[in-house]
């Protein structure tokens, strides 16, 4: 019986490690900022007819493409695009092949190849992101609405300390939010940690939602669950937050999503 035991909890021990071993997504997240709607129209096609069929040819699948919904009246506009990787080495080797393509040197070539005095964006912002422990990777959403209609909420915590920064990315994980979100039918695309970016520490999130009105009854229900007002009085989870940037993005006709 005692080899029985021993057996069967080497057997638990080598389950539990192989959990904790699954594959996380990296994410890049490229953000591009200009000022025109000429720039806006050069990225969009780069992206449609040359980047993201590229990045299909690669074995990348999901890209999305995404502005802000409101009527953007700001001097900088912004462009997201979400590029999921199955390993942190694949983002140097496939960024740096998309220069030696020739299907991309001739359908991008509006973008590739635009003089110094009409440059098709003003600067590009990177994000990389890993993956959570308990939300290691991509997951689509199962919305029905037209891209039009569909919110896609981006969300990004800064942590006023690093320590304090670990605490909520526990507070995701071993805390059970992410179960929460998961539970109240999010459609969560990914959870991460940005290990490297213009803002840190930090982590960031993105839901999904039919509409405006879906999204903010989804939010309602959240604010009112005994799990979240359980799990947001714990003082191990106070002040983990300094920051809190939320967007409220629209996918671009071509996106993935």
């Amino acid at each position: 019986m005692r080899i029985v035991a021993i057996f069967a909890s080497l057997l638990i021990s080598l389950f539990v490690i192989g959990q904790n071993k699954k594959a996380k997504h990296f994410y890049e997240l490229k953000v591009y900022e200009y000022k025109t709607l000429q720039q806006e129209a050069i990225i969009d096609q780069f992206l449609a007819d040359a980047y993201i069929p590229f990045m299909h040819r690669k074995g990348i699948k999901h890209i999305g493409a995404f502005t802000g919904r409101a009527n953007d009246t700001s001097l900088v506009k912004k462009l997201y695009v979400l590029i999921p990787y199955k390993h942190m080495d694949e983002i140097p080797t496939i960024n740096n092949a998309l220069f030696n393509d020739q299907e991309v040197a001739q359908k991008g070539a509006a973008y590739l190849d635009a003089p110094p005095t009409a440059v098709p964006y003003d600067r590009i912002v990177t994000y990389i992101i890993e993956g959570f422990r308990f939300s290691p990777t991509l997951t689509l959403p199962t919305l029905k609405s037209s891209y039009e209609d569909k919110v896609y909420e981006l969300r990004s915590y800064e942590g006023p300390t690093e320590k304090r920064y670990r605490k909520k990315v526990e507070m995701f994980n071993e805390g059970g939010e992410i179960d929460l979100f998961a539970r109240l039918n999010f459609n969560a695309i990914f959870y991460g940690e940005v290990i490297s970016g213009p803002t840190m520490p930090n982590l960031m999130y993105m839901t999904s939602f039919e509409n405006k009105e879906d999204r903010d009854a989804h939010w309602k229900s959240f604010a009112n669950d005994p799990q979240w007002k359980e799990l947001s009085s714990r003082k191990e989870y106070e002040k983990t937050v300094s920051k809190n940037v939320t967007l409220f993005l629209k996918a671009r006709p071509y996106s993935d999503y």
